[in-house]
């Protein structure tokens, strides 16, 4: 089945040249090999006009938050693209900056001789601006592909305001893009012609050697990027990311229900560094779910009434997973590829921007810096210690993330103080931040995609209210607070 037109825009108004060297794939968000709808639509148009297939995956130092851990990540998963397109169809050229804006001009130089040029459709942080700006500068045509979740992006015309609403809206139209899913292996038994770049691009804008994708801490030195922020927990690459899935599925997934809010069992997925960075698809999450669970979409139940339980017709576990998975994470691509504010405060809902002004001159007991978040130096045992998680591993758990949010809201001087705290200290430390994931968990802490609340409270208003008493009391954080006090 070929990719879908819904997920392919056009944007710039060349044409294809079938007179073109190769077609060119521009990896940029989905940095994987299976389970790709861009690629796939890559090695299509590659086959119609019979062009060799090259394949660019490239890494700035210049964009914000560049730093060690970041850095290793994404390095660790070209490593892992490198070996997976050996001895294929496609020529994988990968290049990593030395220094800021070294890489300027190498996609146009690409693109006069490419037949087309194909790139991922990715509506959040840097990505969707960049595409806008270069569009207009290739000779050849651009298209971005989505191949972000299991709806189509643009299969939804409005932005939904709620997570029942956009359940309601799942369950009645995604049924259909069930049929739609990419190949597994796009490369799998294709034949194209080869070709070498040309020496002059290569020249000027070396390969990333071998040496510097093992990205241990000697490479990454080189690099100027942020080195006082060190490796998280988790490695990167696709190999990596199944690995992480294969365990969730197996060890995990039966435990879901009832402890994935227990910061001490630690058993929720984990697979958002992967998912954010593009080094899994979530097709193809949903379908080793699938087979785990012998499901076949005969058992969607006939009701799209919004519940969170019931519709798919998978086990307690599946189905409270696919709810994290497909309704809460493309609910977030909802909103950052139609609202161009999707980080911007003046996004809250009205209610919450008018509750939040009401209350912003109360009184605050506590007031800290940035720097004293950063640090994990309150006065709160757990809040430092959800905080220290984030510092030393690169994430933090799920449940954990309301309540952190929650009180940099109670302990910041204004509500936009508090928002700036939470966006810069997720993007900076967790390698699953700058995604439409993450702002959505941030603004929510703030009453994005939730509701007004009584009783009415100082600071927050009818903003949802949590504290670390009401935490402990619901969850065991005891040995938790032990494991991640700061400077253990």
């Amino acid at each position: 089945m070929p990719v879908p037109q819904l997920r392919i825009q056009t944007l710039n108004g060349q044409p294809l040249r079938p007179d073109g060297r190769f077609v060119l794939y521009w990896m940029t968000a989905c940095r994987r090999v299976e389970w790709n709808f861009s690629l796939q639509r890559a090695v299509e148009l590659a086959i119609e006009l019979q062009r060799p297939l090259v394949a660019l995956e490239s890494l700035r130092v210049g964009c914000p938050w560049a730093s060690d851990r970041l850095h290793r990540f994404v390095l660790q998963g070209m490593d892992d693209n490198r070996q997976r397109l050996s001895g294929s169809a496609v020529r994988y050229y990968c290049y990593v900056e030395p220094e800021a804006r070294h890489g300027s001009g190498l996609l146009e130089a690409l693109a006069k001789q490419a037949a087309v040029v194909v790139t991922d459709d990715y509506p959040c942080f840097f990505i969707p601006e960049m595409l806008k700006a270069v569009a207009p500068r290739l000779n050849a045509r651009l298209e971005a592909v989505d191949s972000n979740g299991l709806l189509p992006m643009r299969a939804a015309s409005q932005v939904f305001s709620t997570a029942y609403a956009f359940r309601r809206f799942l369950q009645k139209t995604l049924p259909e893009h069930l049929e739609e899913f990419p190949e597994p292996d796009p490369l799998k038994g294709v034949t194209l012609p080869q070709v070498e770049i040309d020496s002059e691009i290569l020249h000027r804008w070396p390969e990333a050697t071998d040496e510097l994708l093992t990205a241990t801490a000697e490479q990454l030195a080189t690099l100027p990027i942020d080195h006082s922020v060190g490796p998280g927990l988790a490695e990167g690459g696709t190999s990596a990311a199944e690995a992480a899935l294969r365990s969730f599925l197996t060890s995990k997934l039966s435990r879901y229900p009832d402890e994935r809010n227990q910061p001490e069992a630690d058993v929720s997925s984990g697979l958002s560094p992967w998912l954010h960075f593009g080094q899994i698809s979530t097709h193809q999450i949903f379908v080793e779910l699938t087979r785990q669970e012998d499901w076949h979409p005969g058992k969607l139940s006939e009701s799209t009434k919004g519940s969170k339980a019931g519709w798919w017709g998978m086990s307690e576990a599946a189905e409270a997973f696919l709810d994290e998975l497909i309704t809460w994470r493309e609910l977030g691509f909802n909103m950052c590829w139609q609202s161009s504010d999707y980080d911007h405060y003046e996004s809250l809902p009205e209610w919450a921007q008018t509750t939040l002004a009401e209350h912003e001159a109360d009184v605050r007991q506590y007031v800290y810096s940035r720097d004293e978040f950063e640090q994990a130096a309150t006065h709160d045992e757990l809040w430092n210690a959800a905080q220290s998680q984030l510092l030393t591993e690169g994430r933090m758990h799920n449940y954990l993330r309301m309540l952190w949010g929650k009180k940099i809201l109670e302990w910041s001087a204004t509500p936009r103080d508090a928002l700036d705290t939470m966006i810069d200290l997720n993007n900076k430390y967790a390698i699953d931040g700058r995604d439409p994931n993450s702002y959505s968990g941030i603004f929510w802490v703030l009453g994005r995609y939730d509701r007004a609340w009584g009783p009415e409270r100082p600071i927050f208003g009818k903003i949802r209210y949590m504290s670390s008493e009401n935490t402990a009391r619901k969850v065991r954080v005891r040995d938790y607070i032990e494991r991640y006090r700061p400077g253990r």
